[in-house]
C-alpha cells in the first residue's frame, strides 16, 4: 500500500498509535507536533522518555513506581505504615493523593484478574502483598480497585488470602460509580468513597 508520508513518518504515527486511548487521527497530530518542534525540544522529549525507561523502577515495598530506592510514601515517616491501600494501577495513587484524606501507605497490584485478557493472580504483585501483611504490624487493608467485576473478583480474591492473618480487610465504599475507573473521580467522590469504605 503506497504511503503519503516518509516511512519514518509513518513509523512514528504507528508507534504513538499503539499508546491506549491513541487513535490514528491523534497519533497524527502527535506525531506532526514532535515534526514541528524545534531541535532541542524533540532532543528533550525523547531524552526523557529514555530517562524515564532507565531511571523508573517499582518500590520493592509497595510495587509503585519511584526512582529511587524506596518510593517518598513508603520512605516517609509521616504515613501511617498500619494501613494499606491496595490499587490496581501506579495512577490511582495519584488519584487518591489528590485528595489530601488518606495517610497510610499504598500497594500496587499492576493490573486485575481477567480471565479474558489472560491476567491471573500470579500475574500481579499480590504474593508481595501477603509477605507485607504476614510481616506483622499492619491493621487494615483498604481494597480500592475499581468497582467492576474484575475490580471486585480482584478484592475478593486478596481479602480471602488475608484472612488467615486477621487484618482488617475494607472496600471503599461505591461514592464511586459502578463500572468507572478511580482515575476519573472527583476529589469529593474519592472522600466519600475513603470514609465510607466497609469491612469485606
Amino acid at each position: 500500500m503506497n504511503s503519503f508520508f516518509p516511512a519514518s513518518v509513518e513509523d512514528l504515527i504507528d508507534k504513538f498509535a499503539s499508546l491506549p486511548g491513541v487513535g490514528k487521527k491523534s497519533a497524527s497530530r502527535l506525531a506532526f507536533h514532535i515534526l514541528g518542534l524545534p531541535e532541542g525540544e524533540a532532543e528533550a522529549f525523547a531524552a526523557a522518555i529514555l530517562a524515564a525507561k532507565a531511571n523508573v523502577h517499582t518500590c520493592p515495598v509497595c510495587q509503585n513506581l519511584t526512582d529511587t530506592e524506596l518510593c517518598p510514601i513508603c520512605d516517609s515517616g509521616k504515613r501511617d505504615h498500619s494501613v494499606i491501600c491496595v490499587v490496581s494501577e501506579p495512577k490511582d495513587v495519584l488519584s487518591l493523593e489528590r485528595g489530601h484524606e488518606y495517610n497510610g501507605v499504598y500497594h500496587v497490584l499492576h493490573g486485575v484478574i481477567s480471565p479474558m485478557n489472560h491476567v491471573g493472580p500470579d500475574d500481579l504483585r499480590i504474593s508481595e502483598l501477603v509477605s507485607r501483611v504476614a510481616n506483622g504490624g499492619i491493621l487494615e487493608v483498604i481494597m480500592a480497585t475499581n468497582p467492576d467485576t474484575e475490580g471486585d473478583t480482584t478484592a475478593m480474591y486478596i481479602s480471602r488470602l488475608l484472612k488467615p492473618f486477621a487484618v482488617k480487610v475494607t472496600r471503599l465504599a461505591y461514592g464511586i460509580p459502578v463500572g468507572s475507573s478511580i482515575e476519573f473521580a472527583d476529589d469529593a467522590t474519592i472522600l466519600r468513597a475513603l470514609s465510607g469504605r466497609i469491612e469485606m
